[in-house]
């Protein structure tokens, strides 16, 4: 009699649990019942940040030139230029383009070879790309750190420093549809290349046609793309100055390139078997427990303005220590100088204040003080 009671019991439990579990696979979202949960409306707005060429995701808000320029001289100009002609560093954002280009929509000088440079200006064709790229990927040390009415201010400086809308314009959600329709190239864009799949875009012939060609193969390529001998480390070493959001790896300059693709495939391949293979490291502490002053310059993105040696956007390291030895305030006065920033000891490119604690800015003070020994 106990047995017979025992399995009606568990029978009635099995039939209960069935229920349940039918019931969460058949409930909206519920493909994987007990794993995780539901993300919440924050969560999905925290990744649901693109604008798309017809401007849904846009924001509400506002910012007008005059606040752009602030927010430039503040916190894009020392990367970007004063004027947007960046530094010998970055790509030239604005330049290139002309009152004529803004009328037909086809900028003239992407084909003109002997045009020296390609500008952001010249090459981007929405608003949207333009706006959604600031508002994600900038500045540099702190990306998505600027506020809405921020993005669309530098926006709108940059569009005047090209030449686009006037001084006192102040671009907006409302408006910017229309200020599409002045960017210089916004009927630069084709489909021709018949990359886009669907009936949609007609049948056409692809640009370019693969042939297996599996005879006559070079023993050995040579590339001729490599930056030359004299150049590869005149701005201190690439691959120290990684941004840290993405995926780029600059070379490594303060080594020669190699001599052909072959050896430069089988270099690229060491480097990244040794990153998978080995963690990262710790970051190194110092006797007295501080940080070591290399891991914070990397950490906090100095590295990307500053060489050990040689000037990028700022002095180089050794070059600021050699300015201040014997100073007897040397260490408090650099500490106040990394936090707060500022123009005019080096040159008229603004370093933009840093968000390191007063702990780590006085322990690169002190390495700085100490000749910026490596």
């Amino acid at each position: 009699m106990s047995s017979c009671r025992e399995l009606l019991i568990a029978a009635v439990l099995l039939t209960a649990f069935t229920a349940q579990v039918q019931a969460q696979q058949t409930a909206p979202g519920a493909a994987y019942p007990g794993v995780g949960r539901a993300a919440t409306s924050k969560e999905l707005a925290a990744w649901d940040i693109d604008v798309r060429p017809d401007f849904k995701g846009l924001p509400k808000g506002a910012g007008s030139v005059a606040k752009g320029q602030d927010v430039w001289e503040d916190k894009c100009a020392s990367c970007h230029g004063v004027f947007g002609e960046a530094n010998n560093v970055f790509s030239p954002i604005v330049g290139g383009t002309t009152k004529e280009d803004i009328k037909t929509g086809h900028v003239a000088r992407l084909n003109d070879r002997g045009f020296p440079a390609r500008t952001t200006l010249m090459k981007v064709s929405t608003m949207s790309t333009l706006w959604d790229y600031i508002r994600r990927a900038m500045p540099w040390n702190a990306p998505k750190s600027l506020s809405t009415e921020e993005v669309y201010a530098v926006t709108a400086f940059i569009l005047n420093m090209g030449g686009i809308v006037p001084d006192d314009f102040t671009l907006s959600d409302k408006n910017i549809a229309e200020v599409q329709k002045l960017l210089p190239n916004r009927n630069g864009t084709t489909t021709e290349h018949a990359l886009w799949p669907g009936p949609e875009f007609g049948k056409r012939k692809p640009d370019v046609k693969a042939v297996a060609c599996m005879k006559d193969c070079p023993t050995e390529l040579k590339v001729a793309s490599f930056l030359p001998d004299f150049a590869r480390n005149a701005h201190g070493n690439l691959a120290e100055q990684n941004r840290r959001v993405g995926s780029q790896h600059g070379a490594d300059t303060t080594k020669p390139a190699p001599a052909t693709l072959q050896s430069s495939v089988a270099t690229s391949a060491a480097v990244v078997a040794a990153a998978t293979a080995t963690p990262a490291p710790a970051p190194a502490k110092l006797e007295t427990g501080a940080l070591d002053p290399l891991v914070l310059t990397q950490k906090n993105g100095c590295v990307a303005c500053h060489g050990l040696e040689s000037k990028i956007v700022g002095p180089g390291f050794r070059e600021v220590a050699k300015k201040y030895e014997g100073r007897a305030d040397a260490v408090d006065y650099m500490a106040g100088k990394i936090k707060a920033g500022g123009s005019g000891v080096w040159g008229a490119i603004p370093m933009p204040a840093q968000t390191l604690s007063d702990d780590e800015a006085k322990v690169i003070a002190r390495w700085l003080g100490g000749g910026a020994k490596q």
